[in-house]
């Protein structure tokens, strides 16, 4: 019996089953790691069949617990319905929801000059606009009605619907300017709009199920490093961040735990901001 008054003990998840959506992402593998190695059962989400089951094997083999992969359209009510299913197929149960997946401003053109024109506000595209919110927005709304009721009705989960510092403050546009002055493209009014309703959405939530059991929680990112970034936007973003660097992806894999497990029981309707100070300015 694992003793909640324990610090140590209330971040574990053993016996509890954990769904993460976006889970083929840079940010979606690691919260899959992240909540295995904290005991959960993970149901790795993602659009295509062959990813999530890719993602199930690496996180698997690296000895991090049980997980699944099944796919899922989150924009689907028919798709989420299933992925529903398939979980509680698992164990009968449903205790953790990471509404991770999103869209970001990603530009095929390999035309630099096209790309700074099209990111333009005046030239955004409406429907690369509204797909943003489909996905950003509508995903985490239908997924929380769906999945979520299943943990409303057995009062009791959390919910944890990744934001970004975007949702809350304005984009710093210079540092995407490249050294010789100009701009390699504009942040989109998509995704920081798309965010900023993530959060809103998180406390309608949270007050709504409050007395179900259910809470619900989102977390804000800053900027994380990957591959293919460019030198000039690393060392801008981290002239622009107090602790002067962007994050490691694995960075947030406490934060999810924290969420997702009893040790952030009397928390619900709050935003966890994890971005190296970049909103402190």
């Amino acid at each position: 019996m694992l003793d909640p008054s324990d610090p140590l003990q209330a971040f574990s998840l053993v016996g509890r089953v954990a769904v993460v959506t976006g889970a083929a992402g840079l940010l979606g593998q690691q919260h899959c790691r992240a909540l295995a190695h904290a005991g959960a059962t993970v149901v790795a989400t993602d659009l295509e069949p062959d990813a999530c089951a890719s993602v199930a094997r690496a996180v698997s083999a690296a000895g991090k617990g049980r997980v699944h992969g099944v796919a899922a359209d989150i924009t689907s009510r028919a798709s989420v319905e299933a992925l529903r299913d398939a979980t509680l197929r698992l164990g009968d149960r449903l205790d953790v929801i990471v509404n991770n997946a999103a869209l970001n401003d990603r530009f095929a053109d390999p035309d630099p000059e096209r790309v700074e024109v099209a990111s333009r506000f005046e030239n955004t595209d409406l429907e690369r606009f509204r797909q943003t919110l489909e996905v950003n927005v509508t995903g985490t709304f239908l997924v929380s009605q769906v999945l979520g009721t299943e943990m409303a009705r057995r009062r009791g989960g959390s919910i944890i619907n990744v934001a970004s510092t975007y949702g809350m403050v304005g984009p710093d546009q210079r540092i995407y300017r490249r050294p010789d002055g100009t701009q390699a493209f504009w942040k989109s009014a998509a995704y920081p709009a798309s965010k900023g309703a993530v959060l809103a959405f998180t406390r309608f939530l949270a007050t709504t199920w409050a007395e179900r059991g259910v809470r619900v929680n989102s977390l804000s990112p800053g900027g994380v490093a990957q591959a293919g970034q460019e030198d000039y936007f690393i060392e801008q973003y981290a002239a622009r961040t107090p602790l002067g660097r962007l994050a490691g992806a694995h960075e947030l894999g406490g934060a999810i735990v924290f969420l997702a497990s009893d040790a952030s029981s009397y928390m619900t309707g709050a935003n966890l901001v994890v971005d190296g100070g970049w909103t402190a300015w």
